[in-house]
């Protein structure tokens, strides 16, 4: 998957790595920042998903859907400044946030919302990275098979509710 040859519109199943992680973990990487302190994981290169995953009474993972997007927009820049390729939630997000991934040639995916059981069964595996006193607001490694994807702002800052949605 290259992220400046996907477009506004495009589908795809992603099986790789992502970075899960939410309001609280980006706050308190922002805060390290601040401080010039270490962080305890690489974003470069990588995928974050916003979401919270949630456990079944087995351990395995029972629900994994995402979360609200424009509630992050003020730690997106960080992302970017620190590798992360692309970002994937649900909802709009700000202009922006439209403009910086145009900025930073970067893309932001859709993930099917009300869908969380069916998409934990993509999940082959979760550990946590960090934060793990967050709870579900901890940073995962989350390994994942045939997640399917869509593509609402591409790296050229097309946004898909702005071409799509009346």
């Amino acid at each position: 998957m290259k992220i400046e040859e996907l477009r506004v519109g495009d589908e795809l199943d992603y099986s790789g790595e992502f970075l899960v992680m939410r309001d609280a973990a980006q706050k308190r990487l922002s805060m390290m920042i601040e401080k010039n302190e270490e962080l305890p994981i690489n974003l470069d290169k990588r995928i974050v998903f916003y979401a919270g995953p949630a456990k079944s009474v087995n351990d395995l993972f029972g629900a994994i859907g995402p979360t609200t997007s424009n509630r992050m927009d003020s730690f997106l820049e960080m992302l970017y400044l620190k590798g992360v390729l692309a970002t994937v939630g649900k909802g709009k997000r700000s202009r922006i946030a439209v403009s910086l991934c145009k900025n930073y040639g970067r893309v932001y995916f859709l993930a099917p919302s009300g869908a969380a059981a069916a998409l934990a069964g993509t999940i082959l595996s979760m550990k946590v990275l960090a934060f793990e006193d967050l709870g579900a607001e901890a940073i995962f490694s989350t390994m994942v098979k045939d997640f399917p994807l869509y593509v609402a702002i591409d790296s050229l800052g097309n946004d898909v509710f702005d071409t799509h949605v009346k």
